[in-house]
């Protein structure tokens, strides 16, 4: 038995959750998720208890794995309704800053031309100050990916540290050719 999968996700008061088939649709104060789950799992839905459930079809290898992921995103669904999801970035290098503009992201990372992100709808992207930039939202999945492609604009390089990394990111400095 998976010891992920068998334990239920509680949902906290002032979330509605509609189970279809496999369709589950979530709605919080921070927005709505919908997802659609394989059919090697069933989730079910305990009004009284206020309780999601998965269940597992048969044994075999793939609805074991699906078992605890199913979970496992049905626990990420209720959380991002209900406390949302945030990355931070910082941004280091000499002239390196961001901007938000209308529904852009705006880099200037050492390039000759400017970067401009389109900001995916359902998340919010601000920036602090010009070398951080902070992006939230209820779908985990949405927010790392796109935080993850703002770092891969310029990923921090390992003799100066310059680029954009994760807050509190660790960014190992080498010696460069005067260590020898």
């Amino acid at each position: 038995m998976s010891r992920i999968g068998k334990q239920p996700v509680k949902v906290p008061s002032g979330v509605q959750v509609a189970v279809e088939g496999q369709q589950v649709s979530i709605q919080g104060p921070k927005g709505s998720l919908e997802r659609t789950f394989r059919p090697e799992v069933t989730v079910t839905y305990d009004a009284p208890t206020a309780e999601l459930r998965v269940r597992r079809q048969a044994e075999d290898r793939v609805s074991r794995a699906l078992h605890g992921l199913a979970r496992a995103l049905l626990q990420n669904m209720v959380r991002g309704v209900t406390d949302g999801f945030e990355v931070r970035l910082e941004i280091v290098g000499v002239g390196y800053l961001a901007a938000v503009q209308g529904d852009k992201l705006q880099l200037r990372v050492g390039f000759a031309h400017e970067v401009h992100m389109p900001i995916p709808p359902a998340l919010k992207v601000t920036c602090p100050d010009q070398t951080h930039v902070v992006v939230q939202g209820c779908d985990r999945q949405l927010v790392g990916q796109f935080a993850a492609e703002v770092r891969a604009v310029r990923k921090p390089e390992p003799y100066k540290g310059k680029g954009i990394r994760y807050q509190g990111e660790h960014v190992k400095i080498k010696p460069g050719k005067a260590a020898t």
